[in-house]
């Protein structure tokens, strides 16, 4: 119907009779007020509508039938397409605004199919998402039919539309992982305040409790450790330090740096980053295989780390008192002696 108007724009709308086929068309134009300036073909002055129907008033839309186009073949299967796409896409768009309020939530599906990039996963009542391979925990397999549990990530609308994208390597789905594993969790009697994760290998979880009857790292590990190597079970062996959260930044790395010891930390506000001192013996463990203790406990405190050896952090502070020392002397014109 809108080809008739190829040289303007129009707003048209086509009334459909489901039982028989038959169409008709109208052309509609919005009233705007007088002082406005209409878009050319699809909108009316209010002194326009008035001349037409006077009980007309800005905001109202004025509609005249407006004679049908016939449709051939191939333009009848043309429409239909459209109209069929249309529809698919109000379906995905209803199915995807039902999960709006669950980002950030875990949800469980089917392995549907599996392609170079993504799973695609069945969620139940049409709704299927994609886990994109950059979102699977390393040397994680699916097969077709398998189940799986992830974290719904995001809504990301592209040129297909609105898509369900789901992840296994954030760091909230081990967060929502306890939740369901430790019941204090769920009830806020104890609270996650942060995660940090190196996905399938090493994971840190910092919580803490107002209620001083509760153990939080205990109540997290359970009996025999049931509820972290339930979590650990899901995320593919990925091993869990529960760490006890501190609102003192140097107590929380310390307790962060776990199971190395730390003997002392120098804090650096203006740069927020601390120096990490610890045992020759103790350094190594300290630091984690590749790094990823301290990565990890960077991540979770989100101070940047420097570890060192005990003899390391002494030889800098001499070396940065002995600089202080010259400054002083330099700029007071003083001997080093009298400094």
């Amino acid at each position: 119907a809108k080809k008739r108007y190829e040289d303007e724009e129009a707003d048209v709308r086509v009334s459909i009779d489901r039982r028989t086929g038959e169409y008709e068309t109208f052309r509609r134009w919005l009233v705007v007020d007088n002082d406005a300036v209409p878009a050319l073909g699809t909108e009316l002055t209010l002194q326009e509508a008035e001349e037409i129907d006077p009980s007309l008033k800005p905001g109202d839309t004025y509609e005249e039938q407006a004679e049908s186009v016939s449709f051939g073949r191939i333009g009848a299967q043309a429409a239909k397409q459209i109209i069929f796409q249309k529809v698919r896409e109000a379906e995905r768009s209803k199915i995807v605004d039902s999960y709006r309020d669950r980002v950030g939530e875990l949800v469980s599906g089917t392995v549907k199919k599996v392609t170079r990039d993504n799973v695609i996963v069945d969620l139940g009542a049409n709704a299927e998402a994609l886990l994109p391979r950059e979102h699977l925990i390393p040397r994680e397999t699916f097969r077709m039919g398998d189940r799986v549990r992830s974290l719904l990530l995001e809504i990301r609308t592209d040129h297909r539309g609105p898509q369900l994208i789901l992840s296994r390597t954030a760091p909230q789905m081990l967060i929502e992982l306890f939740r369901i594993e430790v019941p204090e969790i769920a009830e806020d009697l104890i609270e996650v305040r942060g995660a940090a994760r190196d996905p399938g290998s090493r994971a840190k979880i910092a919580v803490k409790t107002n209620d001083r009857r509760i153990d939080p790292v205990g109540a997290c590990v359970g009996m025999r450790g049931s509820r972290v190597q339930a979590v650990s079970n899901e995320l593919g062996g990925e091993r869990v330090d529960i760490v006890l959260w501190d609102d003192n930044p140097a107590q929380l790395v310390i307790n962060a740096m776990a199971p190395a010891e730390v003997a002392s930390i120098v804090i650096d506000e203006d740069r927020h980053t601390m120096e990490v001192a610890v045992a020759e013996d103790n350094l190594a463990q300290a630091i984690g295989r590749n790094g990823q203790n301290v990565r990890l406990a960077t991540d979770l405190t989100g101070w940047t780390l420097n570890v060192m050896t005990e003899d390391e952090a002494d030889e800098r502070q001499e070396k940065e008192f002995n600089t202080l020392v010259e400054r002083f002397t330099t700029h007071l014109d003083v001997d080093e002696e009298f400094a």
